[in-house]
């Protein structure tokens, strides 16, 4: 991943430290030197922060581990500052698989908490409990109650805590799974809000919390609009047919005068009837810039993408062009090009969709002819 670097890898899953991390470390140990605790309290304090963050993996490892059993992958556990994330492939719309899934997690973290309680109340007794203090009280204890406390508040019934996946979970029951996740994103939102108040008149740190709560929230509601959406529909609806593809050998001067005479701003680049490339039009640009008009495509072309069939889900596409950096793809059928499909001509697609949809059409197979003769 960029900006951050593998520090494990646990049943095929990498787990990653974002470079942001640091400054948290750094934030910890300078505001102990600076009360004049001394190197030795600075190094207690980094070491806490270590095994609380060894409990946030677990805690994501929780759902990794859980989906994998649902036959979902999970790409990487990243760490940031505020805790970790679990980037899963995908979330399963059966509300079953979503709610072992979500409330693995939460009880990784009991179970933590839990045997912190067990040796802390064994090693020092249950006076030691309420020994808290970042520094100078009891350590165990210390983790032990923090990890109460996240597990509380993973636990609140909205986006994009645990809780609210598993509020989701139980809604999707009763509400198809857009509705549920809009229930569940705008108790987040009015969270948010409301801890960005108190966070006005207290501690200016739940200002951040909130606005990390509010901008998850809303994630969640435009990815489940977005897999709404897309639900039921192939590349071979949405995708371009009408299209110029370039040789390798061409030159950017080409290119470019294609760029400037229609709306084309992606090209597919083929060779002896292979695709081996597509020509973005922010690296036409970049290419101009450096090596200008008669440079061949060759060198600047990009080879990273590959493609998209025909049959592939609208939605898997749209994300493997998001995670990529790819505008567009050229689209196969048969080992043939027969389409392309970008970033641009499926927000496109997404505006025809909510015309129709706001006209009563819903259906996609009503849809369908006027999506593919576009």
């Amino acid at each position: 991943m960029k900006a951050s670097w593998m520090i494990k890898e646990v049943k095929g899953i990498g787990i990653y430290v974002h470079w942001t991390f640091l400054i948290l470390v750094g934030w910890i140990v300078a505001a102990i030197l600076f009360q004049g605790r001394g190197w030795v309290a600075a190094s207690w304090g980094v070491l806490f922060i270590v095994a609380l963050f060894t409990c946030v993996v677990l805690h994501e490892l929780g759902h990794a581990l859980t989906a994998r059993r649902f036959g979902v992958r999970t790409r990487d556990i990243i760490l940031l500052p505020i805790g970790g994330v679990a980037r899963m492939e995908s979330i399963p719309e059966d509300p079953r698989q979503e709610f072992f899934i979500a409330i693995a997690g939460p009880a990784v973290t009991l179970a933590i908490a839990a045997a912190l309680f067990v040796i802390t109340t064994l090693l020092f007794g249950t006076a030691a409990l309420t020994d808290v203090s970042f520094i100078d009280g009891n350590f165990l204890a210390t983790l032990m109650w923090i990890n109460v406390i996240l597990l509380v508040f993973n636990l609140i019934p909205a986006f994009p805590m645990d809780g609210g996946r598993v509020l989701r979970s139980f809604l999707s029951r009763i509400t198809h799974y857009a509705r549920a996740t809009r229930i569940a994103a705008g108790i987040g939102q009015a969270l948010a809000i409301l801890l960005g108040f108190l966070g006005f008149f207290t501690n200016p740190f739940l200002l951040f919390i909130a606005l990390f709560v509010y901008l998850g929230a809303q994630g969640e509601a435009q990815h489940a609009e977005m897999r709404s959406t897309f639900r039921g529909w192939k590349v071979g609806d949405a995708m371009m047919t009408h299209f110029r593809a370039l040789s390798p050998d061409d030159i950017l001067g080409t290119a470019a005068d294609e760029l400037l005479a229609g709306d084309q701003h992606d090209f597919p680049i083929i060779e002896q009837d292979k695709v081996v490339g597509i020509l973005p039009r922010h690296h036409l640009i970049k290419g101009l810039a450096n090596q200008g008009r008669d440079a061949h495509i060759r060198e600047t072309m990009f080879q990273e993408c590959g493609y998209a069939a025909r049959d592939d889900a609208l939605e898997t596409a749209y994300t493997h062009m998001k995670e990529l950096g790819c505008g567009a793809l050229p689209v196969m059928d048969n080992g043939q090009l027969v389409g392309l499909i970008s970033l641009d001509n499926i927000g496109e697609w997404i505006m025809v969709q909510t015309a129709l949809q706001e006209g009563k059409t819903t259906s996609p197979r009503q849809l369908h002819p006027l999506i593919e003769g576009r």
